[in-house]
This record gives structure tokens, sequence and C-alpha cells, in this order.
């Protein structure tokens, strides 16, 4: 290419950027998502059911996590049946992997104690009516969205729970059926899909996450601490319902029906301020559904 050509191509990359650029203006009047948050309406919000709420009582303070029956009825039931026995009293932090997980179960001897249960393998349900689809493409599924209060994905047949950071599944051996709920563990990294339909998501934490997060990194294989003085306790693990009115965490959630959601979503889409170019685009995982103290 002789020296024209090459001053005809710099030329033409030189407009195609100030074409780019003035494609994606950054509108500095649009609202950020806090602001949609803090200006919704009551009526956008509900609050959390606490039969369906469990308190884990850590050294740091509580972790609330709300459980999905609707997706895994069998291993609801079984963790249930769990709480229920106060079997998880006492129990540890076996694992901080970083970057990946946190998983909790009881000594062996009392995990061979442990009520008969059958494990379960509710890795997808078929396609619901109250799954509500992003607009966006997705690596790992067709379509990705939400249904309640979970983030969901779906080929258009089957429909199941994401591993987005916070969700809370249970842990099993090499068998798919063999996750009976005695052990389980939570997302503490970026979200590892590749668990999606695999493993069987049964919740998500909506407060306290970040007492698991911080939790120290196990230094044997899969970040297992490698002896029990490493381990964190826990004290017990009850439902919200089960507590008196004043321990009862008092949380509400944003619908992911309501107009504010569907604000909520295109504001972390295309986020202002401190970006230069909005993305435009949103991963699932990336929309952390709010929760908040009920009013």
């Amino acid at each position: 290419m002789d020296m024209l050509g090459r001053f005809a191509m710099k030329l033409a990359m030189l407009c195609f950027g100030i074409l780019l650029a003035t494609a994606l203006p950054v509108d500095a009047a649009s609202p950020a998502p806090a602001d949609i948050l803090k200006n919704s309406p009551d009526v956008d919000w509900r609050p959390l059911d606490p039969s369906s709420l469990l308190v884990m009582s850590l050294p740091a303070g509580p972790v609330v996590i709300d459980l999905a029956p609707a997706f895994a009825p069998a291993s609801v039931a079984n963790i249930t049946a769990l709480v229920r026995a106060h079997y998880f009293d006492g129990s540890t932090v076996v694992r901080a992997q970083d970057n990946f997980v946190v998983q909790w179960a009881q000594d062996e001897e009392r995990e061979k104690a442990a009520p008969a249960l059958k494990g379960q393998a509710e890795f997808e349900r078929p396609l619901s009516a109250t799954f509500i689809a992003l607009a966006d493409s997705d690596t790992y599924a067709a379509r990705t969205g939400f249904d309640g209060d979970f983030p969901a994905a779906t080929d258009g047949r089957q429909e199941w729970l994401t591993h987005c950071y916070g969700m809370v599944a249970v842990a099993r051996d090499t068998a798919p059926d063999s996750g009976t709920g005695v052990e389980l563990y939570a997302v503490i990294g970026q979200a590892p899909r590749q668990l999606d339909r695999n493993f069987t998501p049964v919740g998500r934490v909506v407060q306290g996450v970040e007492r698991l997060s911080v939790l120290p990194r196990g230094t044997g294989s899969l970040g297992f601490y490698q002896t029990a003085a490493e381990r964190v306790p826990i004290a017990s693990i009850r439902f919200a319902s089960d507590l008196s009115s004043a321990e009862q965490p008092k949380l509400e959630v944003l619908k992911t029906s309501s107009a504010t959601f569907k604000a909520y979503v295109e504001a972390r889409r295309n986020q202002i301020g401190m970006y230069v170019r909005p993305a435009g685009h949103m991963d699932v995982c990336n929309i952390p559904l709010p929760v908040r103290a009920s009013r």
C-alpha cells in the first residue's frame, strides 16, 4: 500500500472513531441506579416472607438466605427438615475458595447421624410464565432474566437458576442426585455459570453475604480448611419465622414486574458518571436484585 493509501486508511479509522463516540453519548441527566431505587414508590417493593428466610448466625453477624422452593421443592424440604431438627447448630464453614464458593457442613460423625434424606438433582424445571426475560444476550443460555426473587435462564423450554454472586446451592458427590442438603455452598466470586444445571441452587443470600465473602481462604485443595481451628463456627441456622419479632430480619425486595425494576436494569445497562462508554448491555449476574429494610 502506497503512502496515499495508508493516509486514507488512517483518516477513515479516525472518522469511524468520531462517529462511534458520538453514537454513544453519556447523558449526565439520566438517573443513576441508586437514585432510581431511592425515589421508587413503595408499591414497587414487597416484603420477604420470614417463613422462607434462613438466618445463619456467624461470629461476625447474621447471614440471611431467601429460599427458592418453587425451583427446588424436594431439596428445600430436606433443608427445612434439617433446620427444624437444629442439624446445623454447631456446624462450621469448612471451605472458602477464592473467587468461587464458601461451603458449610457438620463434622463427619454428625453428618452420619443426620436424618435419612433422599438426594436430589433439581437442576431445571419447565419454563414458567413468571419468567421475565432481559433483552441482553448471554453466553450460557438462549435467554436470561428473573423469576420471582431469583436470577434465571432458559433455553425456551426449560428454566433454571443461575450461579450468580450470593446464590446458595446444594453440595454433592459425583452422582447428580447425591446432594441431600447436609452441605451447602454460597457463591462468593465471579459467577461460575458452568455450574448451572449441574448443581441445585436453593436460594440466595439477601443480607450479610459480605460476612461470607471476606472469610480467610482455605489453604487446602479446593479451598478447604486444613485444620479444625481454621473453620468458622456457625452457632445456628433458623427460619426467621421461628425467631422473636426483635430478632427477625425485616426485609423487602424490588418486584421484578415493576416499572422501577425496568428503569433500574436500564440504568445499570447504561451507567453514567465515571463511565466514559456505557456498555449498553448487562449480564444477569451484574443485576443484583435490590433488597432493603422494610419501611
